[in-house]
């Protein structure tokens, strides 16, 4: 090294929380292209889960150029609300499409129907942690259904496109009407209509021996925040998502409001002991249900830790109340 390299300045590191320009010019590629359709699909995404899907050998490389669409030509956002966590700078960082991103799939004739829609879109104004853990959730699955040949992940947005005409019209296409009887459960009452969003909806198709087979799900995401039961009917439980997703199964409102042949309801919690709660309040109410799968991960939706793409929440098994646990990838299972 000459002595000339040692006077050299050296390029100070950009900030994470805020955007550096150095005019770098940005010629977009087809993987760029591939990045902004995942990130229209999943909202939120980390630099991890986005490399899982799209990115080339060499991690670091692709975070660089994850950097330079956020920080060049602003077609990704960082969301601030990230940096409210203490471990965040430490983290992968959390991405999402910007409004250049959008421009170019528009461009593109690459923005699905429904674009900007998504089942914990509607409703309640999600916290920005629970609507993490919902995409990483949703993310982890289909990278465990692309390692299986044998299997397709359908996505909300192919369900929202095939859906009746009046639920694709409809301003809040996945609030799905639930007439609630009068039901005592825990010595609460409950009655009325309400309506039920899930945090999430995909199903998979299933190919064996030249026949194929689907099987849909709705996903509801606990950060172990939501009480299970409360002292007041009007207030939000899991009980009452429980009686909901009940009514919905019994009724078969999935047929005629989404347009799907089946459902089964996942719920994914952070805490084990939270889980055991959920499936002793659906065991009290119904004796058990076929249709109804858990699961507690405390390595999704985190900022404690670094969290990892778990393809694996695919083939392990699934809790059921009543039944035999269930693993969501196996076309024909037993019990």
């Amino acid at each position: 090294m000459s002595d000339t390299a040692w006077c050299m300045p050296r390029q100070s590191r950009r900030s994470r929380m805020h955007r550096t320009r150095t005019g770098k010019r940005i010629e977009l590629t087809s993987r760029d292209i591939e990045i902004f359709k995942l990130l229209e699909r999943y909202r939120y995404l980390r630099s991890t889960f986005i490399h899982a899907f799209v990115g080339g050998a060499s991690e670091t490389r692709f975070k660089e150029r994850l950097g330079h669409l956020y920080h060049e030509d602003t077609y990704l956002n960082r969301p601030q609300q990230q940096w409210q966590f203490a471990h965040s700078r430490y983290m992968p960082a959390v991405y999402e499409n910007a409004d250049a991103a959008r421009d170019v799939l528009r461009g593109y004739g690459l923005l699905d129907a429904g674009s900007g829609l998504s089942p914990g879109s509607a409703g309640a104004n999600r916290q920005f942690a629970h609507t993490l853990m919902i995409c990483e959730i949703l993310a982890s699955i289909e990278l465990g259904v692309r390692a299986d040949p044998n299997l397709r992940f359908i996505s909300w947005t192919e369900i929202f496109a095939k859906a009746p005409e009046s639920t694709r019209n409809s301003p809040y296409p996945f609030r799905i009407p639930v007439p609630l009887a009068q039901v005592q459960a825990e010595q609460r009452t409950f009655q009325g209509n309400a309506f039920i969003v899930p945090d999430g909806l995909f199903g998979l198709e299933y190919a064996v021996g030249g026949k194929k087979s689907y099987r849909f799900f709705a996903l509801e995401a606990d950060r172990a925040t939501m009480p299970v039961v409360r002292s007041r009917s009007d207030q939000t439980s899991f009980l009452k998502k429980i009686l909901a997703y009940l009514e919905i199964a019994g009724r078969q409102l999935y047929k005629s409001h989404l347009g799907l042949p089946n459902l089964l309801m996942l719920t994914v919690t952070t805490v084990e002991r939270h889980k055991d709660q959920m499936m002793s309040a659906l065991r009290q109410i119904s004796g058990g249900s076929a249709a109804f799968l858990f699961k507690a991960t405390s390595g999704l939706g985190t900022f404690n830790k670094a969290p990892v793409p778990t393809p694996t929440i695919l083939t392990d098994p699934w809790e059921r109340v009543g039944y035999t646990p269930l693993r969501i990838n196996d076309p024909n299972p037993q019990g």
